[in-house]
């Protein structure tokens, strides 16, 4: 385990906590590796939900190591991004909900990481862009294609071209946080949210957040088919069965992801 990443698991929840300060916990090869690998093998740790969060209150991730980047060439660079990639597809490949607390800087790197995640909640002292174009480049883990997907291609466009950044609130506007807290109250309000969902039929979560992501670019006769089949798959389990018995009796259910 690198020791810029904590792992902590409580309940039924995984916390990855990004602990790099004095580099405003900057994303370097090392981190983006061992990160992917975790993100990945979650389905073997017995837990419902992610939780992923930078060290401190300066930042949630600022970006790429730029030291790390400086001197590559171009096919250095396209490697790089390449799998920069992986991180992203693992974390929305991940069976399981993602939720990214951003305390702080989520830049470049951090703000594309934050959107590769099911959902982002904020703190008041957050603040979003990619500065990439004043670097001369652009965003590399994903985030042209991310931010537009979310936002839509406009808002992509404004944010990527200008390297503006954004407070929380500016963000929770245009759709990219679902909430925005104040700062001490940040993890304690994505624990509260986060344990509501674990608290779900975890195959139905999985699901439902596989057949989002993979119907979003389809057409519309094609996602359908992607829900029916999901639908129909559910009602071949056991939570499904126990769900519904527990509705009739007027209890809680025993999800057990069977």
């Amino acid at each position: 385990m690198s020791e810029y990443l904590k792992t902590e698991k409580k309940s039924n929840i995984l916390y990855i906590t990004i602990d790099r300060q004095k580099q405003l916990n900057a994303i370097n090869r090392s981190i983006m590796d061992e990160l992917t690998e975790i993100v990945g093998s979650v389905k073997g740790l017995d837990v419902k939900a992610v939780v992923l969060t930078g060290a401190g209150e300066k930042a949630f991730v600022a970006g790429g190591d730029i030291n790390e980047m400086k001197d590559k060439c171009a096919s250095e660079a396209k490697e790089f991004a390449e799998n920069s990639h992986k991180l992203i597809r693992a974390f929305r490949e991940c069976p399981l909900p993602v939720i990214a607390a951003v305390n702080g800087y989520a830049l470049g790197g951090g703000f594309e990481i934050a959107l590769a995640c099911d959902f982002i909640y904020a703190s008041k002292n957050a603040l979003f862009g990619f500065p990439e174009v004043k670097l001369g480049i652009i965003p590399g883990f994903g985030g042209t294609q991310l931010l537009s997907r979310v936002a839509g291609p406009n808002v992509a466009k404004e944010l990527i071209f200008s390297g503006r950044f954004i407070k929380a609130e500016e963000a929770a506007a245009l759709g990219i946080v679902n909430k925005v807290t104040e700062p001490e109250e940040l993890i304690a309000e994505t624990e509260k949210y986060i344990k509501e969902v674990a608290g779900r039929g975890p195959l139905a979560v999985g699901l439902a957040k596989q057949t989002i992501d993979k119907g979003f670019n389809l057409s519309l006769e094609e996602a359908l088919t992607i829900e029916a089949s999901a639908f129909s798959i559910l009602f071949s389990t056991k939570d499904q069965k126990e769900g519904m018995k527990a509705f009739f009796e007027k209890r809680d259910p025993e999800f057990k992801g069977e």
